[in-house]
């Protein structure tokens, strides 16, 4: 008990000094777990054997993150996205696997174990991208879509790769991974026809099971509002899907994922999620930690040039089919780029393959150890290729392309500096009162895209002094700053007040920090993005809990104009030099707007009370 024990705290603890570390230099947990697993394995030296024996118990995590990518998968949202999914991410994975398949044969390796490595490193990495790209705020580009839909083509492709890699198998290898195979089995020793049938018939068990059963099983377990029953069913069915499939010989992960994407339209689903992936997160990391804790470093200080020139060259020979596909799917510019550097390492999943394909003697132990050094080290790079992407080319790229900003001949009461969603809203309803609008936006799509409904856009940099004066800055009777980039409105204001210390100013805040800093500015009127509809929400609540439409209307109207003349009085006393916990000014006049207001909101109550109430006698 104690060495179970001992060994726990190691791996737990490792993690939570290298995870954050790594998140925070920008490197991804995956990276955070591997980086913990060197650590406690080849570097200190604290586990050996034991990690082989943990990692049988952690890639159960791998069944479930497999189980949980089938659960988002639902069937209607794959098909719209069909052309894509087969388009990109089939061409990418096909391309791929047969372009290393082929170096692989060249350089001696047979066939079998050549298409097994061309298809566990056309992989990518989904955890490091996927979060890269979140935190970057690039996923909605056309380039971060493209590279989402690859991703999401190759979660879905580990399952028939799972599926053919036993049938790849050297007969020469099975002997040293004997040990390692369960004894239990419903179809060792039958023909290959009852195998056919008996694989058949699990797999139609799992749908079935999933179709018909699961709904009534999930609601008899939820009447009885026990939320740790409803978690150890999930874990239980996952655990008999898993049990079912190894028993016929299947992947079990194979069978996980078939049984998340029947439950995908559950109603239940949700739940399901949120129940799992606390267990999943777990297990996977502690799957990567014994990765890690299992890589042959003597291998890698043994051979350093080759190790390195070959995950160089996997990163080369990715990106350059990734940049044959953004061609022919006429991606243009920074998403070209961010399509082809981005999906250039391999993936987490082929951690999980390279045990798959051990286990069942597929590849050797010397050439799973080298493809485990080239994984790992193609992970590592990619956040120095996303600095890359983000400090020299981009900037270039940006500095070749440079659209020459419009020629303003035109000039109106009133300059909008941004047409997205929110500018375009003003736009509308200030022309159809009358008032001629001089547009300026810096997106070049948007700016095409406006010309064709009529909008007389201008395209160029609002922040440019001369673009604004062009459009009648001197002359106009309105500013309105509409453009979603903080420094880039304050900068507008601060000219367009210097200049004109008489113009009105009506501008678009991203938080109340952003208010202040506009406030400070000069700006007149500041439209907080979220307050108009939080505040009609909250008038929906309040005649949802029984006030009258008429009682919520003026408690919404008394909570707005406190706040608009609150927010002006703390732009007075807000610092931007002072963290807001330590103005002291700040912090009581904050306390004593907040009581006032309760007092004069149950001031308010109280009066309505009084009306309504019927007089006596």
């Amino acid at each position: 008990m104690t060495e179970y024990l001992l060994f726990a705290f190691i791996f737990l603890g490792s993690a939570m000094i290298t995870v954050p570390l790594a998140v925070r230099l920008g490197l991804g947990s995956v990276l955070g777990y591997l980086m913990a697993g060197v650590l406690i394995g080849p570097v200190m030296g604290l586990v050996g054997s034991e990690a082989e024996r943990i990692q049988h118990i952690a890639e159960f995590g791998v069944v479930m993150m497999l189980f949980l990518v089938g659960l988002e998968l639902e069937p209607r949202h794959l098909w719209q996205m069909r052309w894509k999914l087969l388009g990109l991410g089939g061409l990418q994975m096909g391309l791929t696997a047969t372009g290393l398949m082929g170096i692989a044969i060249a350089l001696g390796v047979d066939w079998q174990q050549a298409l097994a490595m061309g298809l566990i490193l056309a992989l990518s990495s989904t955890a490091i991208v996927l979060q890269t790209l979140g935190e970057k705020g690039q996923l909605k580009s056309d380039g971060g879509q493209a590279t989402f839909s690859v991703l999401l083509f190759q979660d879905i492709a580990v399952i028939p790769i799972l599926a053919l890699l036993p049938l790849l198998s050297h007969p020469e290898l099975v002997s040293h991974h004997a040990d390692g195979h369960s004894t239990m089995s419903l179809v060792d020793g039958r023909p290959g026809w009852q195998i056919t049938l008996i694989t058949l018939a699990a797999i139609a068990a799992v749908v079935a099971g999933g179709v018909f059963a699961s709904r009534y099983l999930f609601r008899f377990i939820a009447s009885s509002k026990t939320r740790e029953i409803f978690t150890l069913a999930v874990l239980a069915m996952v655990i008999a899907i898993a049990l079912l499939m190894s028993l016929v010989g299947l992947s079990p992960a194979l069978g996980t994922f078939i049984a998340g994407v029947v439950l995908a339209t559950s109603e239940y689903r949700h739940e399901i999620e949120s129940d799992l992936e606390p267990f999943k997160g777990l297990l996977l990391g502690v799957f990567f930690i014994t990765v890690g804790a299992g890589i042959n470093f003597s291998l890698l200080l043994g051979q350093p040039a080759l190790i390195l020139g070959l995950t160089l060259g996997l990163m080369a020979v990715k990106a350059l089919v990734l940049g044959i596909i953004s061609h022919l799917f006429k991606l243009q510019g920074g998403d070209k780029f961010l399509f082809s550097l981005g999906l250039a390492q391999a993936g987490e999943f082929g951690f999980v393959l390279l045990s798959f394909t051990l286990a069942n003697a597929i590849l050797p132990q010397a050439i799973a150890q080298l493809l485990l050094l080239i994984i790992t080290l193609s992970m590592f790079l990619t956040p120095f290729l996303f600095i890359l992407l983000d400090r020299v080319l981009l900037p270039r790229l940006a500095s070749s392309e440079q659209r020459e900003a419009d020629v303003i001949d035109k000039k109106g009461d009133v300059i909008i500096a941004g047409t997205g969603r929110f500018g375009q809203i003003a736009n509308r309803m200030l022309r159809a009162n009358g008032y001629e609008t001089v547009v300026i936006d810096y997106r070049a799509s948007m700016v095409d895209s406006m010309r064709h409904f009529g909008v007389k856009v201008f395209y160029g940099d609002a922040a440019r002094h001369d673009l604004l004066e062009a459009a009648g800055l001197k002359e106009a009777k309105l500013l309105f700053i509409a453009i979603d980039d903080k420094e880039k409105t304050l900068e507008i204001a601060r000219f367009a007040r210097k200049t004109r210390p008489d113009l009105h100013i009506v501008a678009r805040a991203y938080d109340r920090e952003h208010v202040y800093q506009l406030y400070q500015t000069g700006v007149n009127d500041i439209v907080r993005e979220t307050f108009d509809s939080a505040t009609r929400a909250a008038l929906y609540s309040l005649q949802a809990l029984g006030y009258s439409p008429t009682e919520a209307r003026d408690m919404v109207d008394l909570f707005i104009d406190r706040d608009k003349k609150g927010v002006r009085e703390l732009a007075g006393l807000w610092d931007p030099e002072l963290p807001v916990e330590e103005n002291q000014a700040y912090l009581l006049k904050a306390k004593e707007m907040s009581e006032q207001l309760a007092a004069d909101m149950l001031a308010r109550q109280r009066q309505a009370d009084h009306q309504t109430k019927p007089e006596a006698g």
